[in-house]
């Protein structure tokens, strides 16, 4: 695949993103996109290696050990295509196994590049990056358009949530013909694309544009719907031939913690999602939740942590923290775990630009929150833990307050809320999920399934795609008695 000896004689490059201190100052994408020479030449860099790992992803494996792409896209093939400026092929076999690689090329981490053969020798090829720049040259060319099906069966299937797994799998099974209709208790269709990550990262056009073609294919969508209160399960599933259930894991996980109740601390969604909506309704005057002028705490990484840090900066904040209970990951991890090293993401690299360091600490945890005499939260006690013998306890002597007057718990989630899984009494896996088995997506009710972070917890954007075509999948055999869905 791509040029016999492109892997030799051509670096990895990526177009570099917009200057993080000048950046922050807006709320539009902040990466770079590349030219269709180096494209080409970047795609040459595939190097028909025997095994393509790359495309390999284990549904069944821990999230966190991730390798190669869990949805088995063919990336050496369309690799291959655009190296030979067929992008109109290459686009037909990007949209085999995925629905929507315009989300997948923003905001993936990218697990495929960890994978890639290529990456034990040399930095490995820009596959995101040419995932992003097919899908945008199909829009810019008129190539992707709504798609409703010849036939239609007469079954119909509500899917509970539209963020990315019930998106997926919507639109598989009305590629099949049945009449879905989705609900999603928010104002807007896109579940945590929509809201759970900020604009500079995902713009919000980029999801409504793919919702609308949906719509024009023949998905109903409502919005402002909580299944489990504005419709209890038990209806819907009177209702309705099948129920798919793509609700999320949105429990958050707290800090019980003395202060915990001051104002001023909030979850991290609960933050993210108050901007997006202020940045969609209005953006004006300040947002509900502002770091404006205001020593910031982040507790937590990952993406979430990292939108936030991206978040507070545009909102001007005057310093920022970021804490994690974990130590920090080791440099030079053997391929193909490079991938999980403690590099700095984008917020972090805007915080060195603008206030001169990375804002981490690792190792590092809060012990309490103090207040103002009007219930502020002002400090927190912060304390380093050492992990040598187990669980990690506190270094003596290591205690010291910071400024904090907003604080952002970004710990994870503990999993789905109870409601809707209570109400159809579904069975529980030993961490609170829908019970149902990858690859049937079935749950202890006939007819209910469930996909996405409801059924595995909370991961990626490319499982969640990944597991509501499964989901998809198998709901259509069980209408139908067999299927056609990949």
């Amino acid at each position: 695949m791509g040029k016999p000896t492109g892997f030799k004689e051509i670096d990895r490059n990526l177009p570099p993103d917009r200057d993080p201190a000048a950046r922050v100052a807006d709320w539009a994408d902040f990466h770079g996109h590349a030219g269709d020479e180096e494209l080409r030449a970047q795609a040459s860099r595939c190097m028909d290696c025997g095994t393509p790992f790359c495309h390999t992803g284990d549904g069944r494996a821990d999230t966190r050990q991730t390798v190669g792409c869990p949805l088995n896209n063919l990336i050496p093939e369309w690799n291959d295509l655009v190296y030979r400026g067929l992008w109109r092929d290459a686009l037909d076999r990007l949209h085999k196994t995925n629905n929507f690689p315009e989300f997948t090329g923003k905001v993936c981490p990218a697990p495929c590049e960890s994978a890639c053969v290529l990456a034990i020798i040399e930095p490995p090829v820009t596959i995101k990056n040419t995932e992003w720049a097919i899908i945008e040259r199909g829009f810019e060319s008129g190539w992707v358009e709504a798609a409703p099906p010849a036939v239609r069966t007469g079954k119909r299937v509500a899917v509970v949530g539209s963020g990315p797994a019930g998106l997926a799998c919507a639109d598989q099974l009305n590629s099949a013909g049945h009449l879905v209709t989705v609900y999603e208790r928010e104002d807007r269709i896109g579940g945590l694309l929509m809201y759970g990550i900020p604009n500079m990262k995902l713009e919000k056009p980029l999801v409504d544009r793919r919702v609308d073609l949906m719509r024009r294919a023949g998905v109903e969508f409502h919005t402002g719907v909580e299944v489990g209160r504005d419709l209890s399960g038990p209806d819907l599933r009177e209702q309705f031939d099948a129920v798919v259930l793509c609700c999320g894991a949105t429990k958050p996980r707290d800090l019980p913690i003395p202060g915990r109740a001051l104002d001023g601390i909030h979850q991290a969604m609960e933050y993210l999602t108050a901007n997006t909506r202020w940045l969609l309704d209005s953006a004006s005057g300040r947002p509900p939740i502002d770091a404006g002028g205001k020593d910031v705490l982040v507790i937590g990484g990952g993406d979430t942590g990292t939108d936030c840090v991206g978040t507070a900066m545009r909102q001007g904040c005057r310093s920022l923290t970021q804490i994690e209970i974990v130590p920090e990951f080791p440099a030079g991890l053997p391929w193909p775990q490079f991938g999980r090293t403690s590099l700095p993401d984008y917020g972090q690299e805007e915080v060195a630009a603008v206030h001169g360091a990375d804002p981490r600490g690792y190792s590092v945890t809060a012990e309490r929150f103090a207040s103002d005499a009007g219930n502020r939260v002002t400090h927190t006690r912060l304390v380093d833990v050492d992990w040598s013998e187990g669980p990690p306890q506190p270094v003596s002597g290591s205690g010291r307050d910071v400024p904090t007057q907003l604080v952002l718990l970004s710990m994870g989630f503990l999993g789905p809320e109870d409601q809707l899984i209570d109400q159809l009494r579904l069975e529980r896996d030993e961490r609170s999920n829908a019970k149902a088995e990858y690859g049937e997506f079935t749950t202890s009710l006939p007819g209910v399934f469930a996909a996405g972070d409801i059924r595995r917890g909370a991961s990626l954007v490319v499982w969640a795609i990944m597991e509501g075509r499964g989901a998809a999948r198998e709901c259509d055999r069980y209408l139908m008695g067999s299927t056609l869905l990949p």
